[in-house]
């Protein structure tokens, strides 16, 4: 089994590395922000749950919300870091905030998975 490890988006890739590949599989995009405790702490939580998958049964992908970014993530009403993206067929089906468990993690990816 090998490793997940998060592809970086930026606003020049996000078409391609989420919508579209989102059409293929589901794809689990992370937006998060340097500064932000919460979001250090939830990176390996993330990374660790996605490495129990094999490859190519999701995309964990990661955004770094600053600069040009930021318009990401106001396009989609962004409140606050962490947020986690679940993305299936070009559109938002589920999203979290904060820090979470490894299980609730494990139980979102699951759950979006049986969506595709």
């Amino acid at each position: 089994m090998s490793s997940i490890s998060p592809i970086e988006v930026s606003i020049d890739s996000f078409q391609e590395l989420v919508i579209k590949k989102s059409h293929k599989q589901l794809v689990i995009l992370d937006i998060s922000a340097q500064w932000c405790t919460p979001c250090r702490i939830l990176e390996p939580i993330l990374n660790s749950v996605a490495a129990e998958y094999n490859n190519g049964e999701f995309s964990l992908t990661k955004l770094e919300a600053e600069d040009e970014n930021m318009k990401i993530a106001g396009q989609f009403s962004v409140r606050g870091f962490p947020t986690v993206v679940a993305f299936i067929r070009g559109q938002e089906i589920a999203r979290f905030h904060s820090v979470q468990t490894h299980d609730f993690v494990r139980e979102f990816i699951d759950k979006n998975l049986q969506e595709f």
